[in-house]
């Protein structure tokens, strides 16, 4: 059996959510309907955010080697409170913690299909804020989710514009999946997201939740050990 697992921030694993946004799924178009997807997604398509991503607070990105910038997606970022497994669409809200403003930072890549773990997972790849509790989104059906690089808006979008809302998502995933406490779900990705070059400060602010930000710099290699310098068993 499951057993319940209390955390009292994000600090759990990442779920994010792709073609969750209508723009998203508009801007594909007719490719839905051909192959890989063939028709567009009857249930949430979740990817990994995993444990060395997190940025809590923000800070610096690094671009690696051979990339002079990174996509920057807007998220809100929903943080469980409690063990939700197969929890009714009505009752999903009573299973959350609170609301955070998140940057879901990418290399660059053409693909939705194939796993963009080297793009998508580097470490520090999740600057995350602090986590506002409920009662803090009071629209939550309606949140400005908005970008900026530099001080320059450069993306918006709004929680009306989820194909699945924060409730019928939770729903949606828990019905085959558990989530815990400290985990969290990405709720939507907008297409295309901007990008940050070398230098460049991106931004995500959301109305009620918070904001979040990071710099992106140049990725500084570690040496690498030799075998002889390693240890074993401490």
């Amino acid at each position: 059996m499951l057993q319940e697992q209390f955390r009292p921030t994000a600090s759990g694993a990442v779920y994010g959510v792709i073609l969750n946004l209508r723009p998203q799924l508009q801007a594909l178009g007719p490719a839905l309907d051909k192959p890989p997807y063939g028709k567009p997604p009857q249930a949430p398509v979740l990817y990994i955010k995993p444990p060395n991503t997190y940025l809590p607070g923000g800070g610096e990105v690094y671009a690696p080697e051979g990339v002079e910038a990174l996509e920057m997606g807007a998220c809100l970022a929903i943080v469980i409170g409690r063990t939700a497994t197969r929890v009714p669409e009505a009752q999903a809200l009573d299973h959350v913690l609170g609301y955070a403003p998140a940057i879901d930072v990418c290399v660059a890549h053409e693909s939705l299909h194939r796993p963009a773990i080297r793009q998508r997972c580097r470490d520090g790849f999740l600057p995350i804020g602090a986590v506002a509790p409920k009662a803090a989104a009071l629209r939550l059906n309606a949140l400005d989710v908005a970008l900026f690089v530099n001080g320059r808006e450069q993306s918006r979008y709004s929680t009306a514009d989820l194909v699945r809302p924060v409730a019928r998502l939770l729903a949606d995933v828990t019905d085959f999946m558990t989530l815990f406490a400290g985990d969290v779900l990405l709720a939507g990705l907008p297409p295309d997201g901007p990008q940050a070059g070398i230098g460049d400060r991106a931004e995500v602010r959301i109305d009620g939740v918070g904001s979040v930000g990071c710099v992106v710099a140049r990725e500084a290699r570690a040496p690498v050990l030799r075998s002889s310098e390693r240890s074993v068993g401490g």
